[in-house]
């Protein structure tokens, strides 16, 4: 994504949610060592994917062509924190992470969502905001367009 970013954030590195979502990557690869090898290729691979693809959309987007697009890997992301969500609530149930390991980091998940839906919202609001009258977000100038077909259109707004 290019065009007009605070001057605060001149890279991906630079947005807190990407910070986090590393972090708890991080953490997840730390957690998942104890796991039992037979788990090598079925929950500890499955964690550390989901973990690792997070940050990554989140960098994918930033260093896409439109604010859309950069939406569309966000919400990807997004998704991803709630597959890594499930396999931490597995492991916990199947007794291969304690109670409290597994809250804290679904505790710091949920603080990524918060984050991502924010940064997904502001996004949004920033391309509506350049569209110009009689386009609003529930009028699409095309007719009927799907959500990213809306936001590629107040794309070309700015």
């Amino acid at each position: 994504m290019s065009g007009n970013r605070p001057d605060s954030i001149r890279s991906h590195r630079d947005i807190e949610v990407w910070q986090v979502a590393v972090d708890v990557s991080v953490s997840i690869y730390a957690t998942t060592k104890s796991l039992p090898r037979e788990e090598i290729y079925g929950l500890t691979s499955q964690m550390r994917g989901a973990s690792v693809t997070i940050a990554a959309n989140i960098a994918e987007g930033y260093g896409r062509e439109t604010t859309a697009t950069y939406i569309q890997f966000l919400r990807v992301a997004q998704g991803s924190t709630k597959e890594l969500e499930t396999h931490l609530v597995i492991a916990e149930r199947i007794g291969l992470l304690n109670q409290a390991a597994a809250d804290e980091l679904k505790a710091r998940l949920d603080s990524i969502g918060r984050m991502l839906r924010a940064l997904i919202r502001s996004l949004e609001t920033r391309l509506w905001t350049a569209l110009k009258p009689p386009f609003t977000i529930g009028h699409c100038p095309l007719g009927h367009c799907p959500p990213i077909g809306r936001l590629a259109i107040a794309e070309l707004a700015l």
